[in-house]
């Protein structure tokens, strides 16, 4: 192996609850850190989840910043900068480059539909990467892995599509779209004005990535087929390496990967998966309980497999071909307190996602061996024992829990040079934190939860169903 050169990255992170960054060497050695978490979404209307004001750049500048500050090397030593964001949002903006509307969330109603003009100063519709870059910037440069969703895009070429139905279809015209960049590539480098607002010296290259489930999978250093990633973030799926894009499929679809020309094969997923561990510890707190994950862990440990009979119905957002779909806990006899209500929402977690993941490997014709997890959740033993138990293979965690930033590090060591090739990159920079094994016991007892599941959730979905129903139809 060769010796990555000297020197530094910063990678950015910008997911859907916070902005990360982490300042990294060619090894993968963390100097230094810091995360700031977003303010909670606006909903203007149902149905409509926005960003407010222009937060996710106001946490970029200060989560670098916060890095900044903790970071004791030379700055003339910080070779290039990664930047990474959430996919499927979708920024309009104004000739100058500022935001015309509030930045849409991947939750909003509005992205899986043609784009429809809404302010009369929208000049340019591009992804959050489009937009962060160019504050970054001053250029119109996008991430072509960033791209997911309804855009005019050739997955194939990574580029603007060269068939005018798909411009009609999106309701974009090229001149409304910003230039694209493979990952690896130089979006532009930071001007002036920007490195005064973030702390940093002017001219660093800006590179790119790819969509942020992607650069995670990067990070985590996924590239054997055998392998599966499970990223527990506020959306929760499975995805798997590939080498081209797939035919549409109910069960599987085609993701950029975080490296030129190779694809992720996706399974799907939970909506607000950890969200809702999150805001099941949140309503603890409200309630005069103050509860942290840790605990929360804690006392689900002695709370056995099946979580006393509770069933959870993570449908805390529904999906869009399924409106009607609601959260919902059933099971309840009684016996059974919070811990029991955190477990069922971690077993749900695992086994509504291992059925996906199923139904993505038949597709498929492909076997899992191995279970690789990222995101918040992969810092609950816990949780890591139900999943190796439920998905019934080995379980590893990267040393670093934010793949996501270690994924952006790679992406901006190879685009600065730092290593010579994506697999010198992740071979030198991602390194192998916890590893779990298959309780025998534990999977043969989730063998019978798995069918109360089977049983009982598409009971409750159709309840909610027969409620969208008009009377008059029943």
């Amino acid at each position: 192996m060769s010796t990555p050169a000297t020197g530094y990255v910063i990678a950015i992170d910008n997911g859907s609850q916070s902005t990360k960054v982490l300042i990294v060497d060619g090894l993968g050695v963390v100097h230094a850190s810091a995360r700031v978490g977003l303010r909670p979404y606006a909903s203007p209307a149902p149905g409509r989840w926005e960003h407010p004001d222009d937060d996710l750049w106001d946490s970029i500048v200060a989560a670098v910043r916060g890095a900044m500050a903790e970071f004791g090397g030379d700055t003339t030593e910080i070779h290039g900068i990664g930047l990474c964001t959430i996919r499927f949002c979708r920024a309009v903006l104004r000739a100058d480059g500022s935001l015309a509307q509030p930045i849409m969330s991947w939750m909003d109603e509005r992205l899986p539909r043609a784009y429809e003009r809404e302010v009369d100063d929208a000049v340019y519709v591009t992804t959050s990467s489009g937009y962060l870059a160019h504050r970054l910037t001053g250029e119109r440069r996008d991430a072509a892995g960033n791209v997911q969703g309804v855009w005019p895009i050739d997955t194939a070429r990574w580029q603007w599509s060269e068939d005018a139905e798909d411009y009609a279809r999106t309701g974009m015209a090229p001149s409304m779209l910003f230039e694209l960049a493979a990952p690896g590539e130089v979006l532009g480098t930071l001007t002036e004005s920007a490195a005064e607002i973030i702390g940093l010296p002017a001219g660093i290259p800006v590179i790119a990535t790819a969509n942020d489930k992607a650069v995670e999978a990067l990070g985590a250093g996924l590239r054997d087929e055998g392998d599966v990633l499970l990223s527990l973030g506020t959306y929760v799926a499975t995805m798997i390496p590939g080498d081209r894009p797939l035919p549409p499929h109910p069960d599987v679809w085609t993701n950029f990967a975080s490296e030129p020309g190779r694809y992720l094969y996706e399974s799907g997923g939970v909506r607000r998966g950890m969200w809702t561990v999150s805001w099941f510890r949140d309503l603890l707190s409200d309630a005069g309980a103050a509860t942290t994950e840790d605990e929360l862990n804690r006392g689900a440990e002695s709370v056995p497999v099946g979580a006393g009979g509770l069933v959870a119905a993570l449908d805390w957002l529904a999906p869009a071909e399924e409106p009607w779909r609601r959260g919902a806990l059933v099971g309840f006899d009684g016996t059974q307190g919070r811990f029991h209500i955190y477990r069922a929402i971690l077993e749900a977690l695992a086994i509504e996602t291992e059925a996906a993941d199923s139904r993505a490997g038949r597709a498929l014709g492909r076997r899992r061996r191995r279970l690789l997890v990222t995101g918040g959740g992969s810092g609950s033993m816990l949780m890591l024992r139900i999943l190796a138990a439920v998905y019934g293979v080995p379980v590893r965690v990267p040393l670093v829990q934010d793949a996501a930033g270690i994924g952006a590090a790679i992406c901006a060591a190879v685009g600065t040079g730092m290593h010579p090739t994506w697999e010198a990159a992740v071979t030198s920079m991602v390194a192998v934190g916890t590893e779990v094994g298959v309780d025998a016991e534990a999977a043969t007892a989730y063998g019978d939860v798995r069918r109360r599941y089977e049983q009982l959730l598409p009971r409750v979905r159709r309840l909610f169903a027969d409620e969208e129903e008009p009377v008059s139809a029943r």
